[in-house]
């Protein structure tokens, strides 16, 4: 199904994690006009069968025209087949995007859910009008997407880029994508508290509030952000190793693509008050030609967790 679909129309933004689903009924604004939620089934028959009755259950209030799904995983250049989604039931190249039209009736998009929240942030949130731009996005890992004249670059294979998985210390924490010392691992939501505890066990800081929660591995990484905004030595500690760590992310990513902007989006992104001028400056430390160059504007995205959902569903209006 390759039909562009009528201008205005409604369309549906999937964001489908490991625990929870959402679909969201999105107007050619970018507006979320509805949303519901459902847990995720761990196979993909189930997983096909809660899609399409989330549909129906928003079709049976709304005209949809197409639906869009915002995937954490491998896709395929065209974006017809999830290779691999490690949190989903999906694997071995799949063919998700034919089989959920044959179920809907409808057109359907797939695309990489940083690919989505980066579109979302380009058609209308921080990234409008924006040429060369990267979005990062930092959360439970790093997720990345670079656009160029408004089109989003994959790579040969749909895979670019993966600056996450980028190996900033040979020999250094173990990473689930099966590497070590993957820059999320020093540069993500998780990477908080594995910076507190290396910390906190080696003897810093043991009359900080949260020092007991973090060396009993109780400390999640909402936790250490808390105690930094409260003041907590440990926490800042932690912070400062974070934020560290994300520039010399950030001075990669400028280093490799010399975007305009980078726009830092991801849950993370939320508490950017409390680093990102500590990041920005260890980019500035950090990138080639320091002091003889123009350097990428840091920008805090825009539409929060729902900018995947506003994106691949305004993909999704698009003829494939």
């Amino acid at each position: 199904m390759a039909e562009q679909t009528p201008e205005g129309a409604l369309t549906v933004g999937f964001d489908i994690g490991g625990t929870n689903a959402r679909a969201a009924v999105v107007d050619a604004r970018g507006t979320i006009v509805d949303e519901i939620r459902t847990g995720t089934p761990h196979d993909a028959d189930g997983l096909t069968r809660t899609i399409v009755g989330m549909v129906g259950e928003l079709r049976g209030k709304y005209d949809i025209a197409a639906v869009g799904l915002a995937i954490a995983g491998f896709l395929d250049p065209d974006c017809e087949i999830v290779r691999f989604a490690p949190h989903l039931p999906w694997r071995d190249d799949q063919p998700v995007r034919r089989d959920l039209e044959a179920a809907l009736g409808l057109p359907v998009r797939l695309e990489h859910d940083a690919n989505s929240a980066a579109w979302g942030e380009y058609r209308y949130g921080a990234a409008r009008d924006m040429e060369t731009w990267v979005f990062f996005a930092v959360g439970t890992g790093i997720g990345a997407t670079l656009m160029h004249r408004g089109e989003i670059y994959r790579g040969a294979f749909g895979t670019a880029p993966e600056f996450g998985h980028i190996t900033v210390v040979p020999g250094g924490r173990v990473c689930s994508c099966g590497k070590q010392g993957c820059l999320e691992r020093y540069a993500s939501g998780t990477s908080l508290v594995d910076c507190a505890i290396d910390i906190a066990t080696n003897g810093g800081y043991r009359k900080a509030p949260l020092y007991r929660a973090v060396v009993e591995k109780r400390a999640s990484g909402h936790d250490i952000m808390a105690g930094a905004r409260a003041g907590d030595e440990l926490a800042l500690a932690a912070l400062d190793s974070f934020s560290t760590w994300l520039g010399r992310g950030l001075a990669m990513v400028a280093d490799i693509l010399d975007p305009a902007q980078i726009v830092l989006g991801g849950g993370v992104s939320d508490d950017a008050d409390l680093y990102l001028a500590d990041a920005r400056a260890a980019m500035e430390a950090n990138i080639v030609g320091a002091g003889y160059r123009p350097l990428p504007e840091i920008l805090c995205a825009e539409l929060g967790s729902r900018a995947g959902m506003i994106g691949v569903a305004d993909l999704a209006r698009e003829p494939h």
